[in-house]
């Protein structure tokens, strides 16, 4: 039996040092697990950070805080730091929650809890509706959460995101065990709680949308100038860089080639807020990628092998690995009663297949899956099915019988 939450009408923003230490104590003192949701303001600022989080446990109530407010979360950290935290899609807001210097001893994902039973729908609100039968508005997920004052029907979204997820962790829990996947789930949340944050990414310019019609490497100089131009100033006003001038936009100024500033601006394409108030910094940043000694090459390699539309031709044997070993794995994913992608990254098969190790055995399939990020429950319920695969691959198929005349 839970004490389940009542919904409050009214949770006032909790924005003032007393206010915050009479709720680290109620927090402290309450007792079981603890709902922590990040609300940020995607697409409209340009970091990520935490402008509301939410969080709820039994014995003590709902609360929402006001990072940018606060500054200081050591008093919550210290509330709830020991207690699991119930996160729904943890990889979201874990990064949020560190910036503000709050970091889970242990979690659980609710999201990810429901991939590993098969769920069909995933959503907060879908997973919610199935498990307590209690229907969630969506209507402010995407809103700007940077807004002072929060409007009040926000504030009531923002509560039901906690308000129910212990109750959904119990249910939830009690299927894994059910299905016998309690210490996969285990050994899931740890991985997700244990990842390292992603390296910078090279290049990050080269994400523009629509770079592919910019051809040359000089005019790809001005789409990197102009890249960075908007990124910079988008971290200097904190505002999300396709607000500023939509990804369209610089590569339509790149595409014109104006021969003066006056000519940029007259380019209908190049459209956004900042386009014509910020024009001396896009035509310096023009300017910077003519005059560039450094020309980007126009086409860069991934890491990973080729894509496998191409492994027949270019590489037969490992397209005939992948074309065994993917369906033999998805027939295990299948028996486990999850997504083949849970079970093992379609990324991770490819590189197997396509480079696999040497000699070819189990022992040597799961320390490369395990390089590649596979955990111990994935690499025990695979490597011997993928070298099953990798062996049948390269046996000749029979022949059919021949008809009697």
């Amino acid at each position: 039996m839970t004490d389940s939450p009542a919904v409050e009408t009214r949770h006032p923003v909790i924005d003032e040092a007393a206010g915050f230490a009479r709720a680290c104590t109620a927090l402290a003192a309450g007792h079981g697990p603890v709902a922590v949701d990040v609300e940020r303001a995607s697409g409209f600022r340009y970091s990520q950070r935490a402008y509301l989080i939410q969080v709820f446990r039994r014995g003590a109530g709902a609360f929402l805080f006001d990072p940018p407010a606060l500054g200081d979360f050591a008093p919550l950290q210290a509330a709830i730091g020991d207690a699991e935290w119930v996160l729904h899609a943890a990889s979201q807001d874990l990064p949020s929650l560190r910036e503000a210097g709050l970091e889970p001893a242990a979690i659980f994902d609710t999201e990810l809890a429901a991939r590993l039973l098969g769920r069909e729908r995933v959503g907060l609100g879908a997973v919610v509706e199935e498990e307590l039968g209690i229907a969630l508005a969506k209507a402010h997920s995407a809103a700007d959460w940077s807004t002072r004052p929060l409007p009040d029907s926000w504030l009531e979204y923002a509560v039901l995101d906690v308000l129910h997820l212990v109750d959904v962790r119990d249910r939830l829990a009690a299927a894994l065990a059910e299905q016998g996947k309690t210490e996969i789930a285990e050994e899931e949340f740890r991985a997700v709680l244990e990842r390292p944050a992603r390296p910078p990414r090279e290049d990050p310019w080269r994400r523009l949308s629509g770079l592919h019609t910019v051809r040359g490497r000089r005019a790809l100089a001005v789409a990197r100038e102009l890249w960075t131009a908007r990124e910079d100033y988008a971290r200097e006003v904190d505002t999300s860089p396709g607000r500023l001038v939509p990804d369209r936009a610089l590569v339509a100024a790149v595409l014109a080639d104006p021969a003066t500033k006056q000519a940029l601006a007259s380019v209908k394409e190049f459209t956004g807020r900042a386009s014509r108030s910020q024009l001396d910094r896009w035509w310096q940043a023009i300017e910077r990628g003519r005059a560039s000694s450094e020309l980007p090459i126009e086409r860069v390699s991934g890491d990973g092998p080729p894509p496998p539309r191409v492994w027949r031709d270019r590489n037969p044997a490992a397209d005939a690995r992948l074309k065994a070993a993917k369906p033999a794995v998805d027939a295990v994913a299948a028996e486990l009663g999850m997504p083949v992608e849970n079970l093992l990254t379609p990324d991770s098969l490819r590189r197997l297949s396509w480079n696999p190790p040497e000699p070819l055995d189990a022992a040597s399939v799961g320390a490369a899956l395990a390089t590649l990020g596979a955990r111990r429950w994935q690499i025990e319920r695979t490597a011997q099915t993928i070298v099953e695969a990798f062996v049948d691959s390269t046996q000749e198929p029979p022949s059919a019988p021949e008809e009697a005349s």
